[in-house]
């Protein structure tokens, strides 16, 4: 006998299931299969974007920047291409720059050029928690409007300010159509961390040699360019992994939800 929960979780489903990608519905069994408890989990996942904090390819390091784009961004993007490696930089709208600024918009586009990939960490880093959903979904979309003008891309994958998110966060990124990913490995550098306690810490998850690190670090410190990242990448290198982009450390994901063509610097370009 079907509950209540369990027709609405079926109806929901069959609602949301021209807008759910290909590859969710191979992997989900035949409606009538499912217990209530799995048709409810199918709701969940069809209205609530998935949250990564670990990378799924085995030997890869995914190395990512937040908070920028920054002064210290083309000396991070040389020594990631120093070192053959790929980075992720979660950038924001209005930080500690606008990312409308003519040295912004070249930083952006060196680093996407070199294959390093653009994600979003919204526009003002503001805590999502103390967030209304239409404020979250402003601060999304501002960013994905700033990147589609500057690279032609909108990021498919977003992490929240202070690594913070709840369940109503979880359901506008999924309405904005965008991944969270947040990370395994934190740096320290933005909680005071010294270099010397950073390097350590590099040493530590090295000599643990997990089968993948998602790492967290901050692009507006010029000790993390200089000195933690060129050291970091030679720890890690000695243990053999290999350094990828997030989208490519999650097995080959999509790193951009949309590609269209850059557009012209207008006066819309302001933060």
């Amino acid at each position: 006998m079907l509950t209540t929960s369990r027709l609405f979780a079926f109806s929901l489903l069959a609602t949301l299931a021209s807008a759910l990608p290909a590859n969710f519905t191979e992997r989900t069994p035949e409606l009538g299969d499912l217990t209530e408890d799995e048709a409810l989990s199918l709701v969940e996942r069809a209205t609530r974007t998935p949250v990564y904090s670990q990378c799924t390819t085995a030997n890869t390091v995914a190395i990512t920047f937040d908070d920028g784009p920054y002064i210290w961004n083309t000396d991070i993007v040389d020594t990631l291409n120093a070192n053959n490696a790929k980075g992720t930089f979660f950038v924001n709208g209005n930080n500690y720059e606008c990312i409308y600024s003519s040295e912004n918009e070249q930083r952006l586009k060196t680093a996407y050029n070199a294959g390093h990939q653009i994600a979003s960490h919204t526009w003002a880093h503001l805590d999502w928690t103390k967030l209304s959903k239409e404020k979250l979904m402003s601060e999304m979309t501002r960013v994905d409007t700033a990147l589609t003008k500057i690279l032609g891309v909108k990021p498919a994958f977003v992490r929240p300010p202070y690594g913070n998110y709840n369940t109503a966060s979880r359901e506008v990124a999924a309405e904005n159509g965008q991944d969270i990913v947040i990370w395994d490995f934190d740096s320290g550098d933005s909680t005071g961390a010294s270099v010397e306690e950073s390097e350590k810490a590099y040493d530590n998850v090295a000599n643990e040699n997990p089968p993948t690190i998602l790492t967290l670090n901050h692009e507006t410190y010029e000790t993390t360019a200089h000195q933690v990242l060129p050291y970091a990448l030679n720890a890690l290198k000695k243990k053999g992994y290999t350094f990828v982009t997030v989208a490519e450390c999650l097995g080959g994901m999509n790193p951009y939800a949309e590609t269209t063509t850059p557009e012209e610097r207008d006066s819309t370009w302001r933060c």
